[in-house]
């Protein structure tokens, strides 16, 4: 009598198999890159270096360092205005090390059209 559904042998087929290894490695990979993004820190500066503004791949500020020069009483605009250019020019350089690290995964799976 034949049976009806399922596999033969009562399993998954050895490709199905594969795919979900595969899968439960991607994800441990995938977790481990997200940590070591999460610890690494990202520097950027403004004003040719007056401001520098360093941020986690958490996305938390850590440090920001002034030049004495840049610190002018009369012009505290232009401060705040350097140290929101570095502030933003680090947290784009966090996104980028996201990006590159979701394509480098997803092209090492063949998913290369995935928008990761």
């Amino acid at each position: 009598m034949a049976k009806r559904g399922g596999f033969p042998g009562g399993g998954m087929p050895g490709n199905m198999n594969n795919l979900m290894k595969q899968a439960q490695r991607m994800q441990r990979q995938m977790e481990e890159s997200q940590k070591a993004l999460e610890e690494s820190e990202f520097s950027a500066t403004a004003g040719g270096g007056a401001v520098e503004v360093t941020v986690t791949g958490k996305r938390e500020i850590t440090k920001i360092k002034l030049a004495e020069e840049v610190v002018d009483p009369d012009d505290i605009e232009m401060l705040e205005d350097l140290i929101m250019v570095a502030a933003n020019e680090a947290l784009r350089k966090v996104e980028e090390a996201y990006s590159s690290s979701m394509s480098k995964m997803a092209g090492g799976m063949g998913l290369g059209g995935l928008p990761f």
